[in-house]
């Protein structure tokens, strides 16, 4: 059934379907009033509903001072000044995703938040920290457990006999780290064959962890800090899926609305990458985001390369180790 709602005796009513989109006089007053499908009313007053639970989000979090606040400083939620970053599901709402649904929705852009994929209640992104941190370290256990998954195999297991005393210490710290939050069902130190072995766990979560969605964890808590440290207004998410108006998908790994305007995009890259630029060029003049905040992060990438692609093209190459300093000069 279509709705009608006149705006002079606020009628709401059911009509036939027939009559969506048609102007029809009203059964109660006899104005002229329009009348809608009824998945676009739905809509619509979904809308005005979170516009409104965004403004009284707002006006709640601003305190009032003495002097006038900047425009910028009040824009979107409240910052996480007394949050847990890495264990809470304070982001986790359709809420804190709304200034970014409304400013793809001013592109014409269709798009499709999972709020679950900012809750930082898990361990995912303790462990993404842990590899972040060392990954020319690490890289080799990432790289054995994600071949063992491929493969169907049950197991991976690491060796340990080229590796200095240090690093041999990091990477059997960091398998039982793995086994400790559940990443892996079983961890064995060898020492007599000098290897860990590590039994495997096959839920889907922790396969995507490993083959590469470590990193995006990785880039929203660098990210997540980066706006706390500097007590900025912002809305975020991960793995947010977008459509262009030329039915072009894509899918952004971790998106960042700093004071409700200003855009910052990371794109994650484990792999190889390069085939993907020209995709992401076209993107980001699409989203008029500037070059220094399309971030394409890529693991392992060296300072060289990382300046060099940066100069041929209008994009920013980052390490993972180097993400959170290009962070720190944007503002």
């Amino acid at each position: 059934m279509a709705i009608i709602r006149c705006n002079k005796c606020t009628l709401l009513a059911e009509q036939p379907d027939y009559l969506a989109g048609k102007n029809i006089a009203c059964p109660k007053c006899n104005t002229p009033a329009s009348v809608y499908p009824t998945l676009f009313f739905i809509e619509k007053l979904l809308d005005k509903y979170f516009d409104a639970q965004r403004e009284v989000i707002r006006l709640k979090s601003t305190p009032l001072p003495e002097n006038p606040i900047p425009a910028a400083t009040t824009a979107g939620p409240s910052p996480c000044a007394d949050i847990d970053l890495a264990n809470t599901d304070f982001l986790a709402n359709e809420l804190q995703h709304g200034p970014i649904v409304d400013w793809f929705r001013k592109k014409q852009i269709k798009v499709q938040a999972n709020p679950r994929n900012v809750d930082t209640s898990g361990f995912f992104d303790e462990v993404a920290e842990a590899i972040g941190s060392n990954l020319p370290v690490l890289k080799e256990v990432l790289e054995r457990i994600r071949w063992s998954q491929q493969k169907e195999h049950a197991s991976a297991t690491i060796s340990l006999d080229k590796k200095s005393p240090a690093d041999a210490k990091a990477i059997s710290a960091f398998c039982q780290q793995l086994y400790d939050f559940s990443f892996i069902a079983k961890c064995f130190h060898n020492k007599p064959e000098n290897n860990v072995r590590v039994i495997l766990q096959t839920a889907p979560a922790i396969r995507e962890f490993f083959s590469g969605e470590w990193l995006e964890w990785h880039a929203l808590m660098a990210t997540l800090r980066y706006a706390k440290e500097r007590k900025r207004r912002f809305s975020c998410t991960r793995g947010l899926n977008i459509v262009l108006s030329n039915g072009d998908p894509y899918e952004l790994d971790v998106f960042m609305l700093i004071d409700g305007n200003t855009p910052i995009c990371i794109e994650c890259k484990s792999g190889e990458f390069r085939q993907n630029i020209d995709r992401y060029l076209a993107l980001r003049k699409r989203l008029g985001v500037e070059a220094r905040n399309f971030i394409m992060c890529v693991a392992g990438l060296s300072d060289d390369n990382a300046r060099a692609f940066t100069a041929m093209y209008d994009l920013t190459f980052v390490s993972e180790r180097e993400l959170a300093k290009h962070l720190a000069r944007l503002f």
